[in-house]
Order: C-alpha cells, then sequence, then structure tokens
C-alpha cells in the first residue's frame, strides 16, 4: 500500500475530470483523477499513447482547467482561475522543461535563462546575476554568449533546465526531456534531475520511457484516462 507523507501535498488532485467537445460530441480524457505529491518528491507520469498523459501534464501546467474536480497548487486553489492568473502562476511557481528545448534561437544562453524574469520586474543585474549562477550551475559557465545553434541538444536541454528553474518554482514539469538526446545525453540530463531532486527540488517527469521513469522515485500511472496504479520505489 501507497504511504503517504505528514506533510501538505505541494499538488493535489481531487476527482479531476477533462472532457473536450468535438462537434456534438464529448471525449472524456481524464476521469475523476486523485493524487497528491509533496514536496521535494521525484515522479513519474506514465501511460500508453492516448491515456491522458499531455491532457494532464496541461492541467498540472495550468495551461488549462479542469472540467470538474479540484486542482490545488501549494495550498491555492488554481482549477477556476482567470487567463492572466493562470499566466501568472505559470510564471512564477512553475518551471517547464520540453522534449524540444523551446529556446530562442536569436537569444544567447544566458538571455534565453532570463526570459522567465523579463516579466518580474527584476533590476537587470540581479537578473543576469542570476542567470549566469545556474548556467554554471547546469555546467555552462563558459558558453554564456553562444546561441543554441551553436550548442548541442544536451546542452540546449541544460539551458532549458537552468531556465525552468529561474524563477526557483514549486515545481518543474518536464515533458519527455530526453526524447530528443542520444543515450550519451539523456543519461547526463537524467543525472541532472537526480541532483536536482537530492537539492530538494519536486520534479513531475511524463514520459513513455521505462529507462527514464526507473530515475524517478514514484511512478503515477495512467491507463483510459485513470490512475491504474501510484507506485513508490
Amino acid at each position: 500500500m501507497l504511504t503517504t507523507p505528514v506533510s501538505t501535498p505541494i499538488v493535489q488532485f481531487e476527482a479531476v475530470s477533462k472532457t473536450y467537445q468535438i462537434g456534438l460530441v464529448t471525449v472524456p480524457v481524464l476521469r475523476e483523477v486523485s493524487f497528491a505529491i509533496h514536496a521535494g518528491e521525484y515522479v513519474s507520469i506514465m501511460g500508453p499513447s492516448g491515456c491522458g498523459k499531455s491532457t494532464l501534464l496541461n492541467l498540472l501546467g495550468c495551461l488549462d482547467r479542469p472540467s470538474t474536480g479540484r486542482y490545488c497548487l501549494g495550498g491555492e486553489d488554481v482549477s477556476q482561475l482567470d487567463d492572466d492568473a493562470l499566466s501568472t502562476t505559470r510564471g512564477t511557481r512553475l518551471g517547464f522543461v520540453f522534449q524540444s528545448y523551446n529556446l530562442i534561437q536569436q537569444l544567447t544562453v544566458v538571455e534565453n535563462i532570463e526570459v522567465p524574469l523579463y516579466y518580474q520586474g527584476l533590476p537587470e543585474h540581479e537578473s543576469r546575476a542570476r542567470s549566469c549562477r545556474l548556467a554554471e550551475r547546469v555546467g555552462l559557465g563558459h558558453r554564456l554568449e553562444h546561441k543554441p545553434f551553436e550548442l548541442s541538444g544536451g546542452q540546449q536541454q541544460r539551458v532549458a533546465i537552468a531556465r525552468a528553474l529561474v524563477n526557483d518554482p514549486l515545481i518543474i514539469l518536464a515533458d519527455e526531456p530526453t526524447g530528443n538526446l542520444d543515450s550519451t545525453s539523456g543519461a547526463e540530463i537524467l543525472g541532472l534531475f537526480d541532483e536536482l531532486h537530492q537539492q530538494g527540488k519536486t520534479l513531475i517527469l511524463v514520459t513513455h520511457d521505462p529507462t527514464v521513469s526507473r530515475h524517478a522515485r514514484r511512478t503515477i500511472r495512467l491507463h483510459d484516462g485513470q490512475v491504474e496504479s501510484d507506485v513508490r520505489h
């Protein structure tokens, strides 16, 4: 049986469902999904194509709202926030790492890391100093002025991870973060996630790859839009 930690959850899903209307047809994607994630956990979300992983990630990342149910993030019910409030939540409380990196090709490494801070009103010198420290942290202190096209895939993903960390988010959400990488670069990125977990960061990783999932300490498996299993390793 899954043992629940005593601390207050940082993520709480309560009977969350998501449906889409396609013409006259209602398509259920998630069906009364419930789980809690606590600060410092490293969780993978797995399941076959079409099981609802991407929809669940969009809800966790405040890119969409539940049709029914309740989602609390850091103790705040974000289920029915308006678009502006959701945007603020994404910018201040969440960090995203995507399979395709999503870097701005015209910007340098340090400028890409800074992007989330543009909306926070930080003084420029503070923003630059924080971004440089994070570049050092992910092993790119010597590539600050390089553009993404001058970097390997693994280095670009390191920039994306530094960018995800720059606002000191409650959660880092990673969507197939090694999907575009060779095995060596992928292992390096997973090693970096392991380090972040050891430093107390909360990580939620969506993947179809069991090798990637094994790095997490807990696996939530979806099937047909429902939680099929929830296991701590």
